[in-house]
């Protein structure tokens, strides 16, 4: 069998006893279980998929060698099971790993060794590579099946996905039952966005708050934000100007660009923005930094000074929570829809980018904020 006929095979098999591992093992069954349960860190799964796979598709391989630098007829690569098909198949299943491939990863992009025992993975949680290369020498070595740790592993992640949706369910079932008579006012929106930037890892989200409010407000605005690029992708390999950007209803020429901080910009970063408008061949209004950060005077007055350089783009920085309650309070009658159209986008995000605790977060202050009011 190909790789996309074996997968769903596997996948077939797991999704039937979601609840009992088929790994005899208890060391190796608790090892699988860190690696595919590991929030921290999504890459090792994918890693492990993506070896066994290959152990199953070309049963004479190493696990252990994904690199094909290794040479020899027991190597291949990773990357390729990974990319090719791995990473469709989750996406078919809306599985709970990254949307990228583990193989780019710091710990793993660079390497080009076997990777056995003797070998120290760096990256974090240290266990987490630590019992992947576990796990791949007991399958070098005979004492599992390739097959056999591909199907807990998919036992794994169904069940990590199916509960995961049920919580979900639960918290939108809560909001939609809301009996309020009044929507959230502005300033409990602009709160309900502090707490939830506030919680851990939510770079994602003043791309999101802002993009909401160009969709709710699209009718009066007369411009609209061009889809939502990666959150991990850099501008200089997507092309894009910044982290959002704006056109002209109707046009496909951009307009305005933001750009998220959620440290203080510096006249290196401005710099750095006028490098890039240099280079566009698209005429800007404006290039905005949005910050969750402080906000330097000196540079706001460096920013401005370019408006003349650049041939009329006005750089400039402004404060995620105060530009949003600007917005909620001018476009007051819109501020229902905003929250909507940003929830609506959160719960749109891979996980890589906005993890399922941080959108169960907002789902659960939104259910707080409005049984309050």
């Amino acid at each position: 069998m190909e790789p996309p006929e074996i997968i769903e095979s596997i996948y077939a098999i797991a999704s039937t006893s979601l609840n009992v591992t088929s790994i005899e093992d208890e060391a190796i069954a608790e090892r699988v279980s860190f690696v595919c349960n590991c929030l921290a860190n999504r890459a090792g799964v994918r890693l492990l998929m993506s070896c066994m796979l290959a152990k199953v598709h070309v049963p004479t391989v190493d696990p252990r060698c994904p690199y094909t630098e290794i040479g020899g007829r027991r190597s291949f690569s990773g990357r390729a099971y990974d990319e090719r098909f791995i990473g469709p198949f989750i996406s078919k299943y809306r599985l709970p790993c990254n949307s990228t491939t583990a193989f780019l990863t710091p710990t793993l992009r660079n390497h080009d060794a076997p990777l056995t025992l003797k070998v120290e993975l760096i990256g974090r949680p240290r266990e987490l590579y630590k019992y992947t290369v576990e796990i791949l020498d007991c399958v070098s070595k005979g004492s599992i099946a390739a097959e056999t740790v591909l199907v807990d592993a998919m036992r794994l992640l169904c069940r990590m996905r199916d509960e995961n949706q049920l919580r979900m369910a639960s918290l939108l079932g809560a909001i939609a039952g809301s009996v309020d008579s009044l929507p959230l006012s502005s300033e409990a929106i602009v709160t309900l966005l502090k707490q939830h930037l506030a919680c851990k890892n939510s770079s994602r989200l003043p791309v999101l708050i802002v993009a909401a409010a160009y969709e709710s407000a699209a009718s009066q605005f007369g411009e609209v934000h061009l889809p939502l690029l990666s959150h991990n992708a850099a501008d200089f390999q997507t092309g894009s100007l910044g982290d959002l950007e704006i056109c002209l209803a109707g046009e496909d020429s951009i307009v305005t660009s933001y750009e998220m901080k959620l440290k203080t910009v510096t006249k290196d970063d401005i710099d750095l923005a006028v490098t890039k408008i240099a280079r566009s061949k698209v005429k800007l209004d404006n290039y905005l930094f949005i910050t969750t950060d402080r906000i330097d005077p000196d540079v706001v007055d460096y920013a401005a000074a370019f408006y003349e350089q650049t041939g009329g783009t006005e750089i400039a920085v402004l404060d995620c929570i105060g530009f949003i309650r600007h917005f909620l309070h001018f476009f007051h009658r819109v501020r229902g829809d905003f929250v909507d159209a940003y929830q609506a986008m959160l719960l749109l995000e891979p996980d890589s980018a906005v993890s399922q605790s941080l959108k169960e977060a907002f789902l659960a202050l939104r259910k707080a904020a409005e049984t309050d009011e």
